[in-house]
């Protein structure tokens, strides 16, 4: 018997997306970031995306190869801006070998061991970053200055704002300018809050993603950081500093809005984003940890498929 495929009557709907498309999008969006970490960061910022570039689609392309027995998917894009996301995670004087071990865990754990592109729960570049903060603590906490650009892994280093801000030393936090601008200590993708932004606006043009995460990510953090400083500005940091430093914007516009680990429904979009608002504020207030962004997405990646299951999107052509 004939299996034949047969197609109903208009109208059909073709938006157009494709996954390189997406993909290669955000990648560009990311350029003006990469320029910033190049221009405070030189040689290492140069040295550290190359590298977890080449590792993410060298793994990506040997397991699918090799253990997957499945035509390698490189082209598409995912592995590179996996890789180019890992890096944007790391501090620019982070050894290769350490930055090679970080992306075989992005793709290898993060991604391929759940199935590859579109099945994988948690980012897959945050798996990796959060696998090297609990394997190498020291080298990942080890931020260089910035205007080192031949320097690499012995650059001098110094505190980032978080810490900074965890250590109650407010009086030693750059400028909002230095931090707009991104002359200050941190990994390589969130030291610009501009750069991020610039991005930001890109990929909401192009209508690769919508506002509902970042905005509601940022709004959260702003409004329970503000209400902590206005109860005692002297040990809680304003808002605009919180929104300004670590990977607060690099993680709610870049890694939150990933298509496979986020929400289907805007509402659920904004639960989401809120969650993870408020775990990364919590984290930052009363957490020995500086940062919680990382943990804080993770967290909510596992919990998509909950808030999917209870927030579904409205069916086409259903009522209100």
């Amino acid at each position: 018997m004939e299996n034949n495929l047969y197609v109903s009557p208009s109208p059909h709907i073709h938006g157009g997306d494709s996954i390189s498309k997406n993909m290669y999008g955000v990648l560009i969006a990311l350029i003006p970031a990469f320029l910033v970490s190049l221009y405070f960061f030189g040689l290492g910022a140069l040295i550290v995306t190359v590298t977890s570039v080449l590792a993410c689609v060298v793994f990506e392309y040997l397991i699918q190869r090799f253990l997957m027995k499945k035509e390698p998917t490189i082209c598409d894009g995912s592995a590179i801006l996996t890789g180019v996301l890992l890096a944007f995670n790391l501090p620019s004087n982070l050894p290769v070998w350490i930055i090679i071990i970080g992306a075989l865990a992005a793709i290898g754990i993060g991604k391929m061991s759940f199935g590859g592109l579109g099945n994988n729960i948690f980012n897959p570049a945050l798996v990796g970053r959060v696998f090297l903060l609990i394997s190498f603590p020291a080298q990942m906490t080890t931020w260089p200055e910035p205007g080192q650009l031949t320097a690499y892994t012995d650059a001098t280093t110094g505190a980032t704002v978080l810490s900074l801000i965890n250590e109650g030393q407010l009086d030693k936090i750059p400028t909002l300018i230095d931090m707009l601008i991104g002359e200050m200590g941190g990994s390589l993708g969130e030291v610009s809050a501009i750069a991020l932004l610039l991005g930001f606006a890109f990929l909401l043009w192009k209508k690769i993603i919508t506002w509902h995460i970042p905005v509601s990510i940022l709004a959260t953090v702003f409004v329970f950081t503000g209400i902590m400083h206005l109860v005692n500005p002297a040990q809680y940091a304003s808002p605009l500093l919180h929104l300004l430093s670590g990977g607060l914007m690099l993680g709610a516009i870049f890694m939150a809005t990933d298509y496979v680990t986020s929400p289907m429904s805007k509402n659920g979009m904004i639960v989401y984003g809120v969650g993870i608002g408020l775990l990364t504020s919590v984290i930052r207030l009363f957490g020995s940890y500086p940062e919680g962004m990382s943990f804080a997405i993770l967290i909510m990646n596992a919990l998509t498929p909950l808030i999917n299951s209870y927030i579904k999107p409205k069916h086409f052509g259903g009522g209100k």
